[in-house]
């Protein structure tokens, strides 16, 4: 089995529910239980403690729809083509992916075979067909959208042509009213629109929570990676835990991130000006006091930094762990404290199997780390604010059991850390122990702005089996054979009609 845990029967459910996505075999409507809702007295905790997760009380993750969910509209019932070419990092682009899905939904429209902007961030060639099961996901969604893989030639006047999407540049986070005006008016003129770039193009909070709940089917069931991918993450996750348990780290400390940030007083002249020659190319013009941006949790943790957090929560140096990251800038002077802190430093250019160039560099090589940081006993991001990988990585490691994340609190680190480099040492673990023993540990909690929906998909997509509150009932075991029906129901009725 994928994820042979060893964690006692409190997680057998948690190797189930992964595994089953590993080896494709999810259903949609699944009703195993999946998680706990409860609150770890986190003073109490102790560091076996973080291994595992507790009891589920009867929640499990569930994006099954609530009420009366109408099948997707026929070829002549659609209102027109929606083409999106989604642009940005691999998670960035599976949220755009989401929210292509929701908007064919609101539009009543077709969807053409969402298009991955990956020359200019990654420099290949990769496209949807390279990364994901194109076949799992159109039949994963077929009771929520159809799904086309090109837009169709039209006939007129006797001549075949090309039909022409109309190019829109969306707003970002554009409401739904924007999709069911704006956007409506044009597919319905042009037959076909294509919206790019389509990242953050739809707002994240939307008062619908069966829209919210298709979102979570498209990232949670139909967006699965390749066969190649998986098992390559597979392999990975094997060998990382023949020994045993092991933990996931998105080493956030790249030249784009620390650009951005704007945190560049801890490096050379030259590595400065690098950092400053990026952001003038990339970013808008502002001017940064490191202090301050320090102060207010704005800088990337450094390597050592993770390596000194998680020395003080108890983890000693036999704990085995899988770095999730692009090329660290600044190099071995900042990777040299935390190899000596943490030795056992995997990637998956070391531990892949086969021929990792092939599954392991590019987008592909994003999508391995994805799968291995899921599959991890412990995940940790190092820096979680427009970094979407970590971001959506904790809303489907919640998804799929609240399983552990930390998630260091860097603006109440910041003075800590900062004493300690002016030689005020004494204390220091303590202090960093009550930081960090403060925390959630990925259980779950309420939603609360500025927490994304793809960080934190509770309530909409979780209910209880047997709930205290009506809102929190399960749905029925059958959701899928009652769609089914009324899916080749409203066929039978298209084809008597015709």
């Amino acid at each position: 089995m994928l994820l042979r845990r060893h964690r006692g029967p409190a997680r057998l459910w948690v190797a189930v529910a992964v595994a089953a996505l590993v080896t494709g075999a999810i259903l949609l409507w699944s009703s195993s239980c999946i998680g706990l809702l409860g609150t770890y007295r986190v003073q109490d905790s102790v560091v076996n403690e973080l291994w595992r997760t507790a009891d589920s009380d009867g929640w499990r993750a569930s994006s099954a729809p609530r009420t009366y969910w109408p099948p997707p509209p026929n070829e002549s019932e659609s209102n027109g083509y929606l083409r999106v070419r989604c642009n940005g990092g691999l998670t960035q682009q599976r949220s755009a992916i989401c929210n292509a899905v929701v908007v064919a939904r609101i539009m009543n429209a077709t969807l053409v075979l969402p298009e991955l902007d990956t020359n200019s961030f990654w420099d290949d060639e990769s496209g949807f067909v390279d990364i994901y099961d194109v076949r799992h996901f159109i039949k994963t969604l077929k009771y929520d959208i159809r799904i086309v893989m090109s837009i169709p030639n039209i006939t007129a006047q006797g001549k075949t042509k090309k039909l022409r999407a109309y190019k829109i540049d969306p707003p970002r986070d554009a409401p739904v009213t924007w999709y069911r005006t704006t956007a409506l008016e044009k597919i319905r003129k042009y037959g076909a629109i294509y919206l790019t770039p389509f990242s953050h193009r739809l707002a994240e909070e939307i008062d619908d929570p069966e829209l919210q709940r298709l979102r979570c089917r498209v990232n949670y069931h139909a967006l699965r990676f390749k066969a190649n991918i998986m098992k390559t993450s597979s392999d990975i996750a094997n060998k990382l835990r023949s020994e045993g348990h092991f933990m996931s780290i998105h080493l956030r400390f790249e030249l784009d991130m620390l650009a951005y940030a704007g945190c560049f007083d801890i490096f050379t002249p030259k590595e400065q000006e690098i950092l400053i020659k990026y952001r003038k190319e990339h970013f808008p013009e502002k001017t940064f006091v490191y202090r301050e941006r320090r102060l207010i949790g704005k800088c990337p943790l450094t390597p050592e930094e993770v390596g000194l957090i998680l020395r003080a929560m108890g983890f000693d140096n036999t704990t085995k762990i899988y770095l999730a990251s692009g090329k660290i800038f600044g190099g071995k002077r900042f990777m040299k404290p935390f190899k000596a802190m943490f030795p056992r430093l995997e990637n998956h250019s070391l531990v892949g199997t086969g021929k990792p160039e092939e599954n392991t560099r590019g987008l592909a090589g994003s999508a391995v780390d994805y799968m291995v940081c899921l599959l991890s006993d412990i995940f940790i991001p190092t820096y979680d604010g427009p970094s979407n990988f970590a971001n959506n990585l904790m809303g489907h490691r919640l998804y799929y059991g609240f399983q552990t994340t930390i998630t260091p609190n860097r603006k109440t680190l910041a003075p800590i850390f900062m004493d300690r480099e002016e030689g005020h040492v004494s204390g220091f673990e303590k202090r960093v122990r009550q930081v960090m023993f403060n925390t959630q540990f990925g259980a779950p909690h309420k939603r609360i702005h500025p927490e994304s929906f793809y960080t934190n998909s509770w309530p909409e997509c979780f209910c209880q089996t047997k709930a205290r509150n009506h809102a929190d009932d399960c749905p029925p075991d059958n959701v899928n054979d009652v769609l089914e029906s009324q899916f080749q129901n409203k066929r039978k009725i298209y084809r008597s009609g015709s």
